[in-house]
C-alpha cells in the first residue's frame, strides 16, 4: 500500500469524517429540546395512538 502515491492521506480523511460526525450528532443530541424529548418518551404508554 505504500508504493501507491497520496495513499496515505485516506487513513486522514477517514478519521476527520468519523470525527465530525460524532462532533455534529453530540452538538444534535446536545441542542435539542428538553420538551420535544419528554415528549417523545411518553408516545410508547399512550393508547390513543391510531396505526
Amino acid at each position: 500500500m505504500e508504493t501507491i502515491a497520496g495513499v496515505a492521506i485516506y487513513p486522514i480523511l477517514s478519521l476527520l469524517i468519523f470525527f465530525l460526525f460524532f462532533v455534529g450528532l453530540a452538538l444534535w443530541v446536545f441542542s435539542y429540546k428538553k420538551e420535544k424529548i419528554e415528549e417523545m418518551s411518553q408516545i410508547p404508554l399512550n393508547d390513543n395512538q391510531s396505526l
